[in-house]
């Protein structure tokens, strides 16, 4: 009797988790540029 492997389950959502930590900061990042651009458009003002 040969015995079944299991599924790497947990590779898989370690690379989802990956992914999603991977939106958010870029997300944030691009929050944070946008924030400053419109703080140095009100200064400049």
């Amino acid at each position: 009797m040969s015995t079944k492997r299991k599924p790497p389950t947990l590779q898989q959502k370690k690379e989802e988790v990956n992914r999603k930590a991977i939106l958010w900061i870029s997300a944030s990042l691009v929050l944070l540029i946008a924030l400053i651009a419109v703080l140095f458009v009100f200064v400049g003002n």
